[in-house]
């Protein structure tokens, strides 16, 4: 996430903000500009109140682009905490994708096959967070902390967010644009494996029981190893954190210095982040270091490792493979 300023004092401001704390100033998010603007002669997202939405539309009563994303959500008398969650995530998500420059088509752009988002509670009927032909389903339960931190125990996963969730499940709306195509499938397969493998009979396996042993030589976590579909969409979420995290760095002027050693050459200890998009290589170098000192931020206040998870030279390999396709 980039940093942004008070368009009239200068003032640091956040993604989230609504107004500058200094000044006053009224601002909004512009999606056309991607940045923080004066309210002024604007009009809010109608899910203003209800969402918390900060993002600005041109006509009085409309949603913006991303709120409009939302083909269902809660009926009223449902609590609108989790629902405007779920949409603060959802705004990051389609800020990165913007960011990225991925093509992000709505069900108006292609009826069939477009991204929707079904936004559902868990406590009014049963809802099981997946996609399905553009249309991601996300238990808003999600958004509770005691919920989701139960789930993440019982499944035994060293990390589980809300906007993780967005992150994996448009992954694999991404693989139905970039990867289901002629002439694309066969170097898919030589990476993730054969997509072709029947996804539920893999998913049964998976959860009847442990990941073989090995399993992080070859995939960044035990629900990669489930399917070729769930490798990729763990994939290209993990690059999204990987890529977000590094620009905010870059943004808050955040950067390790390691130590006065001589480091090993496959093991860099310093990390001066870019907000830019950078080359794969010059991303995971800056990552490595970078990842390695928050972790011991995060052990210093007695909180779990930011980023729980092992990087392998099968990993990287596909993480790299999907970075080039963004790229492209």
């Amino acid at each position: 996430m980039r940093s942004f300023t008070c368009p009239a004092c200068g003032n640091l401001l956040f993604f989230e903000n609504h107004g500058c704390v200094v000044c006053g100033t009224a601002v909004g998010y512009s999606r056309e500009r991607r940045d923080l603007v004066e309210v002024s002669g604007r009009q809010r997202c109608a899910n203003s109140a209800l969402a918390g939405c900060n993002w600005l539309v041109d006509d009085a009563g409309g949603l913006c682009d991303c709120c409009a994303l939302t083909r269902t959500r809660p009926a009223d008398g449902v609590s609108a905490e989790p629902f405007a969650r779920a949409e603060a995530a959802k705004r990051r998500l389609l800020h990165q994708l913007d960011d990225l420059g991925l093509p992000v088509l709505t069900r108006i752009d292609d009826p069939e096959g477009g991204l929707a988002f079904d936004l559902l509670s868990s406590d009014q009927e049963h809802v099981i967070t997946g996609h399905a032909n553009g249309v991601i389903t996300i238990d808003l339960a999600e958004g509770d902390d005691s919920h989701r931190e139960a789930v993440r125990a019982r499944l035994d996963e060293p990390y589980r967010t809300l906007l993780g969730h967005f992150r994996h499940e448009v992954g694999h709306w991404y693989w139905d644009v970039l990867i289901d195509r002629p002439g694309f499938h066969e170097a898919f397969r030589a990476v993730f494996g054969d997509e072709r493998a029947d996804y539920q009979a893999a998913l049964e396996t998976h959860y009847a029981g442990a990941p073989e042993p090995g399993w992080e030589e070859s995939h960044v976590s035990t629900y990669a190893t489930a399917h070729p579909w769930e490798d990729w969409a763990e994939t290209f979420a993990h690059l999204l954190h990987i890529r977000d995290t590094v620009q905010t760095a870059a943004a808050y002027g955040v950067m390790v210095a390691g130590r006065d050693i001589t480091p090993h050459p496959h093991a860099p200890v310093d990390a001066v982040p870019s907000e830019e998009a950078v080359e794969f290589d010059d991303l995971i170098d800056t990552w490595v270091p970078l990842s390695r000192a928050v972790n011991q931020l995060n052990r210093s206040m007695g909180k779990d490792d930011l980023y729980p998870f092992v990087l392998s030279p099968v990993v990287l390999g596909k993480l790299r493979f999907v970075d080039g396709l963004l790229a492209a």
